[in-house]
């Protein structure tokens, strides 16, 4: 027997039969040769703020075998990408944490995945409460203490209370800091649009601002006038050839309409009447008026006297209605009328004692006569103005 034919024969068969195997279907996979790529992912920042852009960066990845021909972007935020090069940048438009991956496949058919984390942190919400009337001279509360964070963290506020006002001197009105607290005060003063600006921000930098306006309008008031008499007097005595001299200011806060006065002396036992003189006047309004003394009537036991008197010093003024920032600006602007000013100044009043009679008939006697004594009597008649504050329609 030829046993080393057998042998041979034998090894083919077993060959047959292994190739055979593999040929058969299913058994392919036993022959698939593709190597796989290797990918890496770099995303920077991986902290940002609502809105912002994140890159990523696959370019580190390996092909091992061939080259890379794609790379398919999944951001997490239920978008994707295709790209031809391994590098892009994608915007989140909402807070979270968002897992992105990258898968790069080769002309192999190969393919891989690296993923990456991206932290989204979400801008605060202000949630600002402004007056909407707010009249001159008004505090106005400004209240932005609802405002939120959507994670929940604390916040700060930065008020800028006026963008017109270089309230810190450098030059940038527009980036005072005039609080830090949830809710401020803001007085006004006058009438007119004040414009400011609040910054919200979180711990981990999301930041908002929004401006804000505060329309400040001017009050209104019913004017009307009430007439009243200042009443003053005077008395002293005087001796020939001396002044005396007083002075008062009638008109501060009224308005001056006419005016009289009496100055009596006291009743004279010898004959002639003491001779005297009234003057007034006010040296702003460039005024003077001037009076000498009558005798009296003994038989009716009536002194000597002078009288002065005026009446029509300033327009009768009509009731009416204001706008102005205080009761105070609108009274202002009524006594300083052109032409309705006049007696707002200082009053002079004199007496003179020109001659006292009768004089003494032996010289070097003792006068019989050296002066008088005297009484002034003075009535003013003012208008006040009284304002009352009423509400718009």
């Amino acid at each position: 027997m030829d046993r080393g034919g057998t042998s041979i024969r034998r090894a083919l068969l077993m060959l047959s039969l292994m190739v055979g195997s593999l040929l058969l279907p299913g058994c392919m996979e036993a022959l698939d040769l593709t190597v796989s790529p290797k990918a890496n992912l770099e995303v920077y920042p991986s902290v940002i703020q609502e809105g912002e852009m994140v890159t990523l960066d696959a370019r580190a990845s390996e092909a091992v075998e061939g080259v890379l021909t794609e790379w398919n972007w999944d951001f997490g935020d239920g978008t994707t990408a295709t790209t031809v090069i391994g590098f892009t940048s994608h915007r989140y438009l909402a807070f979270g944490i968002y897992t992105v991956s990258v898968t790069v496949v080769n002309d192999q058919g190969g393919e891989d995945q690296s993923s990456s984390l991206v932290t989204v942190n979400g801008a605060p919400e202000i949630v600002l409460d402004v007056p909407t009337l707010i009249r001159s001279g008004d505090t106005a509360l400004l209240d932005a203490s609802a405002s939120t964070d959507p994670e929940g963290a604390p916040l700060s506020f930065v008020w800028d209370l006026n963008l017109a006002v270089d309230s810190d001197g450098n030059g940038q009105p527009e980036d005072d800091v005039d609080a830090i607290t949830p809710e401020v005060l803001i007085p006004t003063e006058t009438s007119g649009l004040i414009r400011g600006r609040l910054t919200v921000e979180d711990t981990d930098g999301g930041m908002v601002t929004e401006e804000f306006e505060l329309n400040v309008t001017a009050r209104r008031f019913a004017l009307s006038w009430a007439e009243e008499t200042v009443s003053v007097s005077w008395d002293g005595y005087l001796d020939q050839g001396d002044r005396w001299e007083a002075n008062h200011l009638p008109g501060e806060g009224v308005r001056i309409m006419a005016y009289e006065a009496l100055l009596e002396l006291e009743q004279d036992v010898l004959v002639p009447s003491d001779n005297f003189t009234l003057v007034v006047e006010v040296p702003a309004d460039g005024y003077i008026s001037r009076a000498q003394t009558t005798p009296g009537n003994i038989t009716q036991n009536t002194p000597a006297s002078a009288e002065l008197e005026d009446d029509g010093l300033n327009p009768t003024p009509e009731d009416a209605i204001y706008e102005g920032n205080s009761a105070e600006e609108v009274l202002a602007q009524v006594m300083n009328q052109p032409g309705a000013r006049f007696g707002q100044g200082n009053w002079t009043w004199a007496v003179i004692a020109d001659q006292s009679d009768p004089d003494g008939l032996i010289p070097g006697a003792p006068d019989p006569d050296p002066g008088n004594d005297w009484t002034l009597e003075v009535r003013i008649t003012v208008l006040v103005p009284r304002l009352v504050e009423i509400a718009y329609e």
